[in-house]
């Protein structure tokens, strides 16, 4: 009788209760990772939106000062006398190809926005999804704007922005992406000026 009762205490194993409470211990642990993996991205989607205000304000700012938009300035070699990097625009309203390089320079000389200006004459800067942005005229489905536009951006982030801010549309309205907000490919995105 004794080595029956050592044999079944050698197997004896977790009860129904701690295996419970071990479930839902590690399903408030999945839980808590979740939501805060949720929170994170929000906070993402948060700091492009809030980009894009800050780029739109410093825009509009030094075209209140100057009469232009920064890049297009075609007196920016004046206004911004002794600056290294800067290039007059043509002045046509229109931040064209060869100008969207310098709208960033052309802020960030002022003071409009923080950072070296001749740390935007090698790389425009970069959102919190890894992708790029900028500020270029573009025809975006029947629309020609100056529009800042961001690459890469995840296609569940794209629709967050545009459902948050316009009308969830992906061909119409002041925010439009290079494809409609289905599958899993990033698209760009286009916030108009």
């Amino acid at each position: 009788m004794n080595r029956f009762r050592k044999k079944m205490k050698d197997n004896s194993g977790f009860t129904l209760v701690e295996i419970a409470i071990v479930m839902v211990i590690i399903g408030l642990l999945i839980g808590g990772v979740l939501k805060g993996q949720e929170m994170i991205k929000n906070a993402k989607i948060k700091r492009v939106v809030k980009s894009s205000d800050e780029i739109r304000a410093a825009v509009f700012t030094y075209q209140d000062r100057f009469g232009f938009y920064p890049g297009d300035d075609p007196l920016a070699t004046t206004h911004l006398a002794g600056a290294a990097g800067v290039v007059n625009g043509n002045g046509n309203g229109q931040i064209a190809a060869a100008e969207d390089e310098d709208v960033f320079i052309h802020l960030a000389t002022v003071g409009l926005i923080s950072g070296s200006p001749t740390g935007y004459a090698t790389a425009f800067p970069s959102h919190p999804f890894g992708g790029r942005y900028y500020l270029l005229y573009q025809n975006r489905n029947g629309k020609s704007s100056n529009w800042i536009t961001y690459t890469l951006v995840p296609v569940d982030v794209a629709l967050a922005m545009d459902t948050s801010l316009d009308d969830g549309v992906n061909t119409s309205g002041s925010i439009r992406a290079s494809a409609p907000y289905t599958g899993t490919a990033p698209v760009t995105v286009y916030v108009d000026l």
